[in-house]
Parts: C-alpha cells; sequence; structure tokens
C-alpha cells in the first residue's frame, strides 16, 4: 500500500524554505507513531530538511541527481521502484512524506492519505496538489487537541481511494 503522509493548511501549503511553516508537536507525534519501523520515502530537497535519516525506520531518498548519504539511507532513481515494493508486499503501507513534486507524481498511484489539515493559512512556497475527491473516501476525520504547544485548530483526516 502506498500512503502519502502530510500536514498542509487550508490554502494547500505544505513547506516554506525547505521547511514547515508552522510548529505542531501532536502532527510530530502522530507522525512518528504512523512511520516508526516503516518504510518512508521523500524527495532529495525533503532528507535535506531533516537531521540526518529518522531513527527506526528504512529512510528512502528518490532523486536522479547523484548523491552520497549515509548507509542507512536508500538512494531510488523512479517511482516504478516503489511501485513494484507496493505489488511484492501489498499488506505493507509504504509512507511518502514529501515533497510537492513527489507527492504529485506519486498521488495517481496512492492507495491512502494521511492529511493533518491545519485550518490556519501560511506563506508558503510548496504545495499539496489537488485531488478528485470523488476517487477517495473520507474514513477518519479527528480533530487535534488545541493547546498551548499546539495552538491551532486542525484535523487527523485519513483518505482511501475507492475501488
Amino acid at each position: 500500500m502506498i500512503s502519502l503522509l502530510l500536514a498542509m493548511d487550508k490554502n494547500r501549503v505544505i513547506g516554506l524554505n525547505n521547511d514547515l511553516p508552522w510548529h505542531l508537536p501532536k502532527d510530530f507525534r502522530f507522525f512518528k507513531e504512523k512511520t516508526t519501523g516503516e518504510t518512508m520515502i521523500m524527495g532529495r530537497k525533503t532528507y535535506d530538511s531533516l537531521d540526518g535519516a529518522l531513527p527506526n525506520r528504512k529512510n528512502v531518498v528518490l532523486t536522479r541527481k547523484q548523491v552520497n548519504y549515509p548507509s542507512d539511507v536508500e538512494v531510488i532513481r523512479d517511482l516504478d521502484t516503489i511501485k513494484k515494493w507496493s505489488e511484492a508486499e501489498p499488506d505493507k503501507e509504504f509512507f511518502v512524506i514529501g515533497g510537492g513534486d513527489i507527492f504529485e507524481q506519486i498521488l495517481p498511484f496512492a492507495d491512502r492519505m494521511y492529511i493533518t489539515l491545519i485550518n490556519e493559512a501560511f506563506e508558503g512556497d510548496t504545495y499539496f496538489p489537488t485531488f478528485p475527491e470523488d476517487e477517495w473516501t473520507l474514513t477518519s476525520n479527528v480533530k487535534g487537541i488545541k493547546d498551548e504547544a499546539n495552538p491551532y485548530d486542525y484535523y487527523f483526516m485519513q483518505y482511501d481511494r475507492k475501488l
């Protein structure tokens, strides 16, 4: 199963200057819970925005550029690799975590989307693509807890592709 995992604002912003334009610790916790022990696939810029490979996960970078990453990071060159992995292990969830170009390319092949929707507008330079809502079912929508550390209204939404 190919799953997209992201947070976006109400205008589809997902990034600014290769970083998140907000800070939501509860969303970070959700991300960690979903991806720990799993395979995470990301573009080169997304990987470069991290402080190295995230622990307790398989870190995969999709890029056409020649890069030298640590041995705990696997580099793949095309989307077909992700599709083959998903076909070979249909019960396993492969998490695509960004960025915008990768989301746009893999969206037609995705089976599930986990979207943290933040009900605010932020300045951004990277956006999540629009998707045909008639191809997806909203299967879960849970309001996140708003507090001092998490100062926005936000929702953990899960969409599954209609069969």
